[in-house]
């Protein structure tokens, strides 16, 4: 049996093959040689067959050629008289008389060689499954440009980039990943549990197999010219330390200086307790250049209490399902909150199986997720090289697919903080000139006087606000600290808690700056013409709910200030920059307005403006600004501040406009 198997950016288990994966199997992909079994008088023929794909007591029964009907009868009587005699039960369930004379009987294996003996019969076989052969649901889902062939087409296959995977051992024999992956003389492994573990090979490389293969398998790889480095932190039975891990990325890093490899990817499928010292490693390897992409954990629970998840340096994945809904299966389930970066499918994810060198399987859980994007990574800096990992993370973020994750299915804690995006490959990897952005929003613990929220190395901070689940909020400023800008968000008296969100992005050499009120109730301006005001913060110094006024956006860009209250201006520089006011005011009272930047703009800066009671404050939502309001009174109009690059020919036209009037 032979189975074929536009500015608007980047702002910022294991289950054995069974027959359900018809369901998940849509024309060749996966090459498989697994057969059944053959009895005859004179051998018992054992192929490869995956355990799930057998039928357990169902045998196919030949007869030989030129055997006729009558005979056909006489045999299955005959059959039933024998194993009756002995005490078995026997049931035939189909007869064939076309290509082949037989039937098929449902018995137990014990009467095999009594059927072999009887007249006519010419061999036996075991019944086995047969799938539909197709893209596995996860490659499937994240191709956003589908290929009439129906073949897996991604824009490249990530020749050019160096993976390194912290995994268990990885079986490099598989026809998935023979030739791709090169097994490392690292080894740091605690000792397994108990006193009665099996260390059988395939025991060992499961994960580490599996995982090696959603990377770059040839089928089921997600970016098929990766070169994977195997560097072995986990045991036979999944686990490994701390202190081994941080050996290993040492290792690590001692191998990327005797021989360099740029750009570079190192995936960490795994997730611990939280630990400063394992995330201080990962951060320091970030610093030098490496892309570091983790799994959230399976735990249901808020990733930042788990390492090296909760590393913001780091790129953290959680899973989502073949319904784009948040990974759970009993007990387990994806990890959530504001340390997740995105998510990406990790539900019954096929690849390679240790059981044999052409077995497959499908696991499930962050640590395929994060595979996966591992992948996808590969493909965006084969054609960015010299992206940061901060550009890496904006350039995922831009490419996946927004809001659709049901908010419901999240915790409501975490439904403000957890982003609802789903990784998927680009459409195209060419250029786009537009600046990547991303949100990083902080979520109150307790009901701290106030919260901080920065944004990684590399990017930049285009705009500072905040959120009260009560309204009750003192506003936010922006500060610097160690040459880092940090959003500062303040409670207010009798608030809840305080959302602190920074608004991050990257790209093109975007210079930005916070200028304040030179004193209370003065505005706060941006310094000169050629910057652009991508953001307005507003601090009531004395404790009372702040109360944001309109940004100016004219000739004269500043943020106004109220009596009593500080206001901030961030404002970017950056050759061709142009930004706008987009505004929405509701007509009459309603709790939520939202308003959103046109595709080739982005949104840098979000605001809400009362028009009579209580604001909550604003924040952006993918690429939308929606504010929240309670009362009775008119509510709060919501005003995003959208930003873009300026079409080459404009920018062209206004630069020689700029030099004449000189």
């Amino acid at each position: 049996l032979v189975f074929s198997l536009s500015l608007r950016s980047f702002c910022s288990v294991s289950v054995l093959f069974g027959s359900f994966l018809l369901l998940l199997f849509p024309p060749a992909v996966l090459s498989l040689r697994c057969s059944g079994r053959f009895f005859s008088r004179s051998s018992l023929l054992l192929f490869r067959l995956c355990a799930a794909w057998r039928v357990p007591g169902h045998y196919i029964v030949v007869l030989r050629s030129g055997t006729h009907e009558n005979q056909v009868a006489r045999t299955m009587r005959a059959l039933r008289a024998k194993a009756a005699r002995r005490g078995y039960l026997t049931e035939i369930t189909r007869t064939y008389s076309g290509a082949v004379r037989g039937f098929l009987v449902k018995m137990s294996s014990d009467v095999l060689h009594m059927a072999l003996k009887l007249p006519h019969v010419d061999y036996i076989e075991e019944d086995s499954t047969v799938f539909v052969q197709g893209l596995p649901w996860n490659l499937e889902r994240i191709i956003q440009t589908k290929n009439q062939s129906g073949k897996y087409t991604p824009p490249n296959d990530g020749a050019q980039v160096g993976l390194y995977l912290m995994d268990t051992s990885v079986q490099t024999s598989h026809r998935e990943i023979e030739g791709r992956v090169m097994v490392t003389d690292f080894n740091s492994v605690p000792e397994e549990d108990g006193v009665r573990v099996h260390r059988q090979t395939n025991q060992c490389d499961s994960h580490g197999t599996h995982t090696a293969g959603v990377v770059s398998g040839r089928d089921s790889g997600v970016a098929r010219g990766v070169s994977v480095n195997s560097v072995r932190v986990l045991n036979c039975q999944g686990k490994g330390t701390v202190s081994g891990v941080l050996a290993g990325l040492e290792y690590i890093r001692a191998s990327l200086q005797v021989q360099p490899i740029s750009p570079v990817i190192i995936l960490l499928p795994f997730a611990g307790g939280f630990s400063r010292t394992l995330n201080t490693a990962c951060r320091e390897m970030v610093r030098s250049g490496a892309v570091l992409i983790a799994a959230a954990g399976n735990y249901q629970d808020d990733a930042c209490l788990y390492s090296p998840a909760s590393e913001p340096e780091v790129i953290t994945v959680g899973a989502t399902n073949a319904a784009d809904q948040p990974l759970s299966a009993g007990t387990t389930g994806t990890n959530v909150g504001r340390c997740v970066d995105l998510f990406a499918p990790g539900d019954d994810i096929i690849s390679a199986s240790s059981d044999c060198p052409t077995c497959f399987t499908t696991k499930s859980g962050t640590s395929q997720a994060a595979a996966l994007v591992a992948g996808i990574a590969a493909v965006l800096l084969n054609a960015n090289p010299k992206a940061s990992p901060a550009d890496v993370l904006q350039l995922l973020r831009h490419h996946s697919v927004q809001q659709v994750m049901n908010p419901d299915s999240l915790p409501a804690e975490h439904r403000l903080t957890t982003p609802n995006v789903v990784a998927a490959l680009p459409k195209t990897t060419a250029p786009s000139g537009r600046f990547h952005d991303q949100t990083i929003i902080l979520r109150p613990e307790f009901d701290y006087l106030f919260l901080v929220a920065h944004c990684r190395q590399g990017e930049e901070m285009f705009s500072c606000s905040s959120y009260s689940p009560n309204g009750a909020r003192a506003g936010e400023r922006i500060e610097v600290r160690d040459g880092q800008k940090h959003c500062v968000a303040h409670n207010g008296i009798g608030g809840e808690g305080v959302y602190a969100i920074a608004r991050c992005c990257t790209g093109n050499n975007v210079q930005c700056q916070a200028h304040a009120s030179p004193q209370t109730g003065m505005d706060a301006e941006c310094p000169s013409p050629e910057h652009q005001l991508t953001g307005c913060s507003s601090h009531f110094e004395s404790g009372g709910v702040a109360d944001p006024m309109r940004p100016l956006h004219g000739n004269r860009k500043a943020c106004p200030a109220r009596t009593r209250m500080t206001s901030y201006a961030s404002c970017c520089h950056a050759l061709s920059l142009e930004c706008r006011l987009n505004e929405h005011y509701p007509s009459g009272f309603t709790e939520q307005a939202e308003v959103s930047c046109e595709d080739s703009w982005t949104l840098t800066g979000c605001n809400s403006v009362s028009q009579g009671f209580i604001t909550h404050g604003a924040y952006a939502r993918g690429n939308t600004c929606v504010v929240r309001a309670s009362g009775e009174d008119r509510g709060a109009a919501a005003i995003a501040i959208c930003c873009r690059y300026r079409p080459l020919e404009q920018a062209s036209s206004k630069h020689s406009h700029d030099q004449g009037n000189q």
